[in-house]
C-alpha cells in the first residue's frame, strides 16, 4: 500500500493502522517507526509525540490486535448461544482464535511475542478472560467439576494455540478454514473430556501463570493494600477483632500523654 497523507484527527490511530499494514506486508520485524511515519505522511518527530520508539508502537499495536482477538472470541461464544451442547461456546471461542491467527499470521506472531508477554498491557477483553468465562459457565451448569476447573483455561489455551501455531507455521496443513474449524472442535472437546475425568490437582501441583494472570494478581494485591483500615463510628477509636467470636469491638482511644 502506498503513502497516504495524514491531515487531522487521530494520529496515534493512523500510526497503528500503518504499522499493522507494514507487519502484514513485511513481517513483524521488517519495518521501522520511520516507515510507519512516512506511510501516514508525517515526520518521525511527530510520531515520537505518541510513541517514544518502535518498541512502544509494537506494544500498543499488540494491545490493539489482542483486544480485537478477545472481541472476536467473545462474539463467537455469544453467537453459539444456549443449545443442546453447552460446550459450543468454548468451541466457538477456540475457532475464532485459530481463524484469527490464520488470517494474518505475521500480526498474530507480533502480538503473541509482545503484547501477550507484557504484564502492564491493558488488553480488554483479554482472550484469557473469554476462556475463563466459558469454563466458569460449564462449572455453573455442572458440565465441569469445580475441582477440575483450576487451571483448565491453560489446558484449553495450550491446545488451541498449539493448533493455530502449527497451521500458521506450515507444520500442519488443512484444506480450508472449515477443516480448521472441525479440528478445533475435536481438540477442545477432547480437552474438556479429559478435564471432566479429573479431580482436584494433588497438593504441590505447579500452578500455571501468564502475563495476564500476574497482572490480575498484582491488581488484586494493590486493591487489598489500598483498602482503608476499619475505624469506629466515633472516629477516634480503632476496632479490635475478638479472635474467638470473629466480631469487631470498638477499642477506647488512647489518652494523650501528660
Amino acid at each position: 500500500m502506498g503513502k497516504r497523507r495524514y491531515h487531522h484527527g487521530d494520529l496515534r490511530g493512523a500510526l497503528l493502522d500503518a504499522a499493522e499494514e507494514l507487519v502484514h506486508e513485511h513481517g513483524d520485524a521488517g519495518w521501522s517507526l520511520r516507515e510507519a511515519s512516512a506511510r501516514v505522511g508525517v515526520s518521525p518527530s511527530a510520531a515520537y509525540h505518541h510513541f517514544s520508539s518502535r518498541d512502544a508502537l509494537v506494544r500498543a499495536l499488540s494491545v490493539r490486535v489482542l483486544s480485537r482477538l478477545g472481541e472476536q472470541m467473545a462474539a463467537a461464544a455469544q453467537a453459539a448461544g444456549p443449545g443442546a451442547d453447552a460446550r459450543q461456546g468454548l468451541v466457538a471461542a477456540g475457532r475464532a482464535y485459530v481463524r484469527w491467527t490464520l488470517e494474518d499470521p505475521a500480526v498474530a506472531r507480533l502480538a503473541f511475542g509482545s503484547g501477550a508477554r507484557d504484564r502492564d498491557a491493558a488488553i480488554s477483553p483479554h482472550p484469557h478472560e473469554v476462556l475463563d468465562a466459558e469454563l466458569d459457565r460449564l462449572v455453573e451448569i455442572g458440565d465441569l467439576s469445580a475441582e477440575a476447573r483450576s487451571g483448565a483455561e491453560f489446558a484449553v489455551w495450550a491446545a488451541v494455540h498449539g493448533l493455530a501455531a502449527l497451521l500458521a507455521d506450515g507444520l500442519m496443513t488443512l484444506d480450508g478454514p472449515e477443516a480448521a474449524d472441525l479440528h478445533t472442535k475435536r481438540l477442545v472437546q477432547a480437552v474438556l473430556t479429559g478435564l471432566a475425568q479429573e479431580t482436584a490437582p494433588p497438593p504441590g501441583w505447579p500452578a500455571a501463570r501468564s502475563a495476564h494472570t500476574e497482572r490480575q494478581s498484582k491488581g488484586q494485591s494493590n486493591a487489598t493494600a489500598n483498602q482503608p483500615r476499619p475505624t469506629s463510628a466515633k472516629g477516634t477509636g480503632t476496632l479490635n477483632q475478638d479472635t474467638r467470636s470473629g466480631t469487631l469491638t470498638p477499642q477506647k482511644p488512647r489518652p494523650p500523654d501528660q
